[in-house]
């Protein structure tokens, strides 16, 4: 097994992150953003703006692709200013809530420094994973539940 380089790792925190931002509620972001001490100053790279993007799949996971649809997102990039130097954020989000992908971009700007990235990991990532966790646990007990097991018998002929 191969170790991964420093910024593989971060890399794949990164991508969890804003996995994780894209799934938060709106209500659970804004709530974070109501609790920090200190408002960052941020701009707009690329303002909020809704669009739409082609989901593509494959039979079985291996075969040829095929669209299948399109889905409504979106979208925002902001520059955040701080000690360590400038940090962009991205967020995207399913639907059509620009606040949202806003506070997503904000969120993955801050959790870039080194004086915030502690704090919104502990606060905001942390929980909301959790949070996360959860509501799949219960939807695949729900899922569980309602599973019904098809057999086949086999009639003798004589």
């Amino acid at each position: 097994m191969s170790q991964l380089s420093k910024s593989e790792m971060a890399n794949a925190a990164r991508q969890r992150r804003m996995a994780l931002l894209a799934r938060a509620d709106r209500d659970c972001l804004e709530a974070a953003w109501s609790a920090l001490p200190r408002k960052p100053d941020y701009r707009s790279l690329k303002p909020a703006e809704t669009g739409l993007v082609m989901l593509r799949g494959r039979a079985g996971g291996v075969g040829q692709r095929f669209n299948l649809g399109e889905m409504t997102v979106s979208r925002c990039v902001v520059l955040l200013e701080h000690a360590d130097g400038p940090a962009m954020g991205v967020g995207y989000v399913q639907g059509r809530d620009r606040r949202k992908a806003e506070l997503a971009a904000v969120f993955d700007a801050l959790a870039q420094t080194s004086e915030q990235a502690e704090r919104i990991e502990r606060d905001l990532l942390q929980p909301m994973e959790a949070r996360l966790q959860e509501q799949r646990a219960t939807r695949s007990a729900k899922v569980a539940a309602t599973k019904v097991d098809f057999f086949t018998m086999v009639r003798g002929e004589d």
